[in-house]
């Protein structure tokens, strides 16, 4: 998130007033939605990620096509994901789990430029002298470095942070409410699956497209049908509370809403499809072929040390406790006076 943060920042620096305006994803056109769809799909991060990542950019500018359907592509299915599911899915699944994940982003963004109503694209709350000014003045790359990092910490970070932290504890509520082991038993047991139930759960257990691509092999090779694995990696990897959460605070409860209903639908459509297509799927496990997809996944991996895990951990909560005292001593003084 921290990562994703700084590069929010720096985009919409890069991207001057101008040239934003003038860009794709500043229009409902579908090249916008394409070109969105595609470089999320290049961009190995999961959901967490892609947060600061979708709302730097509606907040820069981008209409909320784009920026849904690059919010969509980038959790549900990255290069790692694709060498992973070839190894462990089989070639079938693997080739339906790339179509899915690049068409549904394509009709959500398509849906949401079509149907978006005030939330379509966000009025800039800059004045017109001070665009001017902007436009006129031609600051050094280490200006436009130090601007948006300014702009990405000092507004972003903490408007995101309180909603995506308040989403994770949630979360983590929920899976100790309902434990992990019990889902997976659940998913576990082919003739007590259902699509939609997939969904439900798939949503509860925050997915990772990569980290719980061997689960879904484990599941696939237990009996479960490649309709679930699909579903679940759809559904799951693309949906979760903290995401639907900073959406509907920070965009809009018709966009969170529009979001999450077609991610499900679309979700449960590739799923029974699936089923359909592949109706005398056997699911066969090769190792060889596995080992070197794991391999070729690793070598594009990269791993942090468990230490920066928890200081950056620290360092988005600390926003998120500054941005939530900030709006309780608001409040406060609000009703004070």
């Amino acid at each position: 998130m921290l990562v994703s943060f700084c590069i929010a920042g720096i985009f919409r620096e890069i991207m001057d007033t101008k040239r934003l305006r003038s860009s794709t994803i500043c229009s409902t056109k579908t090249r916008g939605v394409f070109n969105a769809t595609i470089t999320g799909m290049l961009i190995p991060i999961c959901s967490c990620g892609s947060i600061p990542l979708g709302i730097g950019m509606y907040y820069s500018g981008a209409y909320l096509g784009p920026t849904l359907a690059f919010m969509t592509s980038t959790p549900m299915i990255n290069p790692i994901a694709i060498l992973l599911a070839f190894g462990l899915l089989g070639k079938e699944i693997a080739i339906i789990y790339v179509i899915t994940g690049f068409v549904a982003p394509m009709i959500i963004g398509t849906v949401a430029n079509r149907f978006g109503g005030k939330e379509l694209f966000r009025q800039s709350d800059i004045s017109s002298e001070k665009k001017i000014l902007l436009e006129t003045e031609k600051p050094s790359i280490f200006g436009k470095l130090k601007n948006g990092l300014i702009w990405s910490f000092g507004e972003l970070t903490p408007m995101v942070a309180k909603y995506a932290v308040s989403g994770m504890l949630l979360m983590g509520l929920l899976l100790n409410i309902v434990p992990q082991t019990a889902i997976q038993r659940y998913l576990g047991d082919p003739g007590f699956i259902s699509l939609f139930g997939v969904t439900v759960v798939a949503a509860l257990m925050y997915v990772c497209a990569v980290g719980h691509m061997p689960l879904v092999a484990a599941l696939v090779a237990s009996g479960a049908s490649p309709g679930v694995a699909v579903t679940f990696l759809m559904a799951g990897a693309s949906t979760n509370i903290a995401e639907l959460l900073t959406i509907n605070r920070t965009i809009g409860k018709r966009a969170m809403f529009m979001y999450a209903g077609l991610v499900v639908v679309l979700a449960n459509i590739a799923g029974f499809l699936t089923n359909r297509i592949l109706s005398d799927f056997v699911p066969v496990f090769n190792f060889d072929t596995a080992t070197r997809s794991i391999a070729a996944a690793g070598r594009l991996m990269i791993s942090t040390p468990e230490w920066m895990k928890y200081i950056c951990t620290c360092i988005i909560t600390g926003f998120a406790i500054w941005s939530l005292c900030k709006y309780f001593f608001k409040r406060v003084k609000k009703v004070s006076s």
